[in-house]
């Protein structure tokens, strides 16, 4: 609209507006496509949300397994060490042998500090994966319903196009089943 409210419509806008004043089959398809594109748009986000959300949850799971390989590392260099002592205490007699005694006993209660971490680290990596596959699980029930709901805005175009009933009842249809598997995916979120 220009500054002095002269507006000039194109002759497509015209044609619109009256097919959808003198058309109620045409205007009723209209307002299920838009009523369509607002779900879609709705199951879009929803779908997006639950795969960011299985991407932190796998970025966490690889975190915590790297975090638990570095403690069984540490692990397996503190049971070296008491090897190495072991080696050491029966080599050795009197003093030397008492030091290195010493040493595995204090190898043996390093490693079994470092254990329950380990296995805890583990633990944890392996909820974050379970947690992002669930998360993946419900992100395909929402793409399916969003490729349906698609289809189905695709159907009533192509209703408005030939006013074909049966396309119209299959929008509504394929629109349906986009419905309840987007209601299946929201009742697993």
């Amino acid at each position: 609209m220009s500054e002095d409210h002269f507006h000039v419509h194109g002759p497509h806008e015209h044609e619109a507006e009256h097919r959808a004043e003198h058309d109620p089959f045409a205007g009723k398809i209209a307002v299920m496509t838009a009523i369509f594109a607002t779900v879609g748009a709705m199951m879009g986000y929803m779908g997006g949300a639950t795969q960011n959300d299985a991407l932190l949850f796998k970025n966490e799971s690889a975190i915590r397994r790297t975090e638990a390989s570095d403690q069984w590392n540490f692990y397996q260099a503190k049971s070296s060490k008491q090897n190495l002592a072991e080696l050491g205490a029966t080599l050795t007699t009197g003093d030397q042998q008492a030091k290195y005694l010493k040493e595995v006993d204090r190898y043996k209660g390093e490693k079994e500090a470092i254990l329950p971490e380990a296995k805890k680290l583990e633990e944890q990596s392996k909820k974050a994966e379970e947690s992002s596959e669930a998360s993946m699980h419900v992100h395909h029930r929402w793409a399916q319903a969003i490729t349906l709901i698609q289809i189905a805005i695709a159907l009533a175009a192509i209703t408005i196009l030939t006013r074909n009933r049966c396309l119209q009842y299959a929008s509504y249809f394929t629109a349906a089943i986009a419905s309840v598997i987007g209601a299946l995916a929201l009742a697993h979120t």
